[in-house]
């Protein structure tokens, strides 16, 4: 069933072009809304790959809004966020 989720620290193409990558052969195609605030990301899944996705998402910097953080949760998803958004934008200038 697809389905709209809010996610923290999605700023550029980059950060969405990394988003798609990553998660594509788990959870197939996904989009990303740049034009929110908080981004949103539509995917299909099922029920039981919520938890899944929700750790995903983590590990590369975007955790969902519904995520309780503490401090330094925040300052690493942060952190990774940064480089998931640089690695992101290096892919899409070197794909010419």
């Amino acid at each position: 069933m697809k389905e709209t989720f809010e996610v923290l620290n999605v700023k550029c193409g980059g950060c969405a072009n990394t988003l798609i990558k990553a998660l594509k052969d788990e959870f197939g195609e996904v989009e990303v809304d740049l034009e929110v605030h908080p981004r949103k990301i539509t995917l299909d899944i099922n029920d039981d790959k919520k938890e899944e996705l929700k750790v995903k998402l983590r590990t590369l910097g975007y955790p969902l809004t519904t995520d309780e953080l503490s401090g330094f949760e925040k300052a690493t998803t942060t952190a990774k966020s940064f480089v998931s958004c640089a690695i992101g934008k290096f892919d899409l200038a070197t794909k010419k």
